[in-house]
């Protein structure tokens, strides 16, 4: 009988899909699509009543002034589509802001584009740099999740760079043999999630100059920037990179608005001009009453800038000597939501199998580092746990009080 399934348009479209996501982890072994580790997480502490410190999301919300100006906005009938490259008085609030704490000048109406989230910025730069399979996209590891999801979905290849405790730097020499001529991108992450480390201006350097030797572009997701507790350095600010550079960054970490998805890619019009080529057939436009609330949040006082990270940093203290006194090692963060430890000291062999018997045994939800790797580093991290201290101080203290008990 003829097979007529090689026929099948339909067929050969959804056996590339399949192809694609299961290279991206996107499918579970049955070939059901495959819940991430955060959405798994988070049910199980729902399902224990434990405390998550898994999902970096905060549990207060952000200044009242930005949640007053949306609700204004939705009063006021701001409820449909926006221009597709932001309105205009956020894209000035974006560019204003890159001047006022980088001293980058960008014109607002060309080197400017607000999109569903850091992680749309990331998927449509990603589709518009990549031409296909014989192109690769080196990033460093381990990495948020779903980096290497949007470079299986462009169908590049992915080179990975380890980042090495107890510091997570890369070493340049294995940096320098990652990048080839075939690097289309070079995805940055800094501050660093999952391990809150902050990368050193002597890796941004040698980044931009192995962009510039293999004429790569260099996308740089810097949601973190204001939770830094050194002071931060976009990469486009180097010498030679504004040219090959495209900077992403969101208001939910900067404004506890995770829920908002409200993000942006700035940097050379013909690069942002090619982001936006993509990000119109993604989601077109996004959150309108929420982007001039946070237009009202990029206008806020230093203060504001200068609190948040003090704040952070004080939790993330408070979760590091928590967890130290209950025997972990911890690599103290220099930035973001979180802090990685070691449970080897605990007898633990197997981080991701000693994190979903967690919220069991002390009542507290943790993601395991290999969750972040995807190549032969994985290793490397086998013990590693990612804690998240973006919550209330009493709820980090009764979480490092169970942990010590338990």
């Amino acid at each position: 009988m003829q097979d007529l399934t090689q026929h099948d348009p339909q067929h050969r479209i959804r056996g590339a899909w399949r192809r694609t996501a299961a290279g991206a982890g996107l499918l579970s072994p049955t070939g059901a699509v495959a819940s991430t580790i955060f959405a798994e997480m988070t049910a199980l502490a729902a399902r224990t009543g434990a405390l998550n410190l898994g999902q970096g999301f905060p549990d207060e919300d952000g200044p009242a002034e930005v949640l007053a100006a949306a609700q204004e906005a939705i009063a006021h009938g701001v409820n449909q589509y926006p221009p597709g490259r932001g309105i205009q008085t956020l894209r000035q609030a974006i560019a204003a802001h890159q001047h006022r704490f980088y001293g980058l000048s960008l014109d607002p109406e060309r080197d400017v584009v607000v999109t569903a989230g850091a992680t749309e910025a990331l998927a449509a730069a990603l589709l518009a740099f990549v031409d296909g399979p014989d192109d690769e996209v080196v990033m460093f590891e381990p990495h948020y999740d779903s980096y290497a999801a949007c470079v299986a979905l462009s169908g590049a290849r992915l080179v990975t760079v380890p980042l090495r405790r107890p510091g997570f730097q890369p070493d340049l020499d294995e940096l320098a043999a990652a990048v080839t001529d075939r690097t289309r991108v070079i995805l940055v992450n800094n501050p660093h999630n999952p391990t809150g480390a902050v990368l050193s201006r002597e890796v941004l350097g040698r980044v931009v100059a192995l962009a510039h030797r293999h004429d790569a572009v260099v996308v740089t997701d810097e949601v973190y920037e204001h939770l830094s507790f050194v002071p931060h350095v976009p990469v486009a600010t180097l010498p030679g990179a504004w040219e090959r550079t495209v900077t992403i960054s969101s208001a939910g970490k900067t404004f506890s608005t995770t829920g908002w998805k409200i993000g942006w890619a700035s940097g050379p019009a013909d690069l942002v001009t090619a982001v936006l080529t993509v990000k119109q057939f993604l989601s077109y436009s996004n959150g309108a009453p929420f982007q001039p609330a946070i237009a009202v949040g990029l206008d806020l006082p230093d203060a504001y800038f200068t609190g948040i990270a003090a704040t952070m940093r004080a939790k993330a203290q408070l979760l590091g000597a928590g967890l130290r006194a209950a025997g972990y090692e911890v690599f103290a963060p220099q930035g973001t939501y979180f802090t990685v430890a070691d449970a080897a000291a605990l007898g633990v062999q197997d981080a991701d199998e000693f994190c979903r018997a967690l919220p069991e045994a002390s009542g507290v939800v943790a993601i395991p580092l290999t969750a972040f790797a995807t190549g032969a580093n994985r290793a490397a991290y086998a013990t590693l746990v990612r804690f998240a201290a973006c919550k209330r101080v009493d709820v980090l203290e009764e979480a490092v009080a169970r942990l010590s008990a338990g």
